[in-house]
């Protein structure tokens, strides 16, 4: 399985980016799906997650209500919509895939996913 990350870019304060990650394979609806971040300095952390049928999401505290995570299971692709965006969500992006075939939940743990992406930097600045 092979993960790839696109969309990010510069963009003002209260602006807005969809970020795309293209999964290779033909068993993409089997895999739970997620979003993390990576500031300068300082750890990755969760953003998103989706199951692997699209039914059930989580955020992040910092971003409920600002992203929202999606896929199309026939283009083998997971959306992050970026609105609202603030200097904080300055980060590089990670979409990342685990193997959950029988499950229907969202996987938050980023130790639990076995699949990355190479990511993509956001930066949120004017």
């Amino acid at each position: 399985v092979q993960l790839q990350a696109s969309g990010g870019g510069l963009v003002q304060p209260g602006g807005s980016l969809r970020l795309s990650c293209a999964v290779s394979g033909r068993t993409f609806s089997r895999y739970a799906m997620g979003w993390f971040r990576q500031a300068p300095r300082k750890e990755r952390e969760f953003v998103a997650a989706i199951d692997r049928s699209g039914g059930s999401t989580d955020y992040a505290d910092s971003v409920k209500g600002r992203f929202t995570i999606s896929r199309e299971n026939t283009e083998n692709t997971v959306y992050l919509q970026m609105n609202s965006m603030k200097p904080e969500d300055t980060a590089v992006y990670y979409c990342a895939a685990v193997f959950r075939p029988l499950q229907t939940t969202v996987v938050v743990t980023a130790t639990q996913y076995n699949y990355w992406g190479q990511g993509t930097q956001v930066t949120v600045s004017s």
